[in-house]
């Protein structure tokens, strides 16, 4: 029986590779909203962290985001992001 390929994306704080289901997606929409997406179906061009206050310390303290959605991503986002982060641990 062959072995499924397990997905592996790149966590944007600490930028180590990690299978896809054990990260959380941060979406940014057509319409250019950012938020987080638990399901990891969210349509949009998706950046991944860990599931890490750590983590997201390091992509807010190197503006991470922006260079993933190759725009200015202002202070309020990432409140809101750390935020939901704290709810969802």
């Amino acid at each position: 029986m062959k072995k499924r390929k397990i997905p592996l994306r790149q966590c944007i704080g600490c930028m180590s590779q990690k299978p896809k289901k054990e990260l959380i997606r941060i979406v940014k929409s057509k319409d250019g909203e950012i938020k987080l997406d638990m399901t990891g179906k969210a349509h949009g061009r998706g950046a991944y962290i860990c599931n890490d206050v750590e983590c997201f310390k390091k992509m807010h303290k190197k503006k991470a985001l922006n260079k993933a959605f190759q725009q200015e991503v202002n202070e309020e986002i990432y409140n809101q992001l750390q935020e939901e982060l704290i709810k969802n641990e």
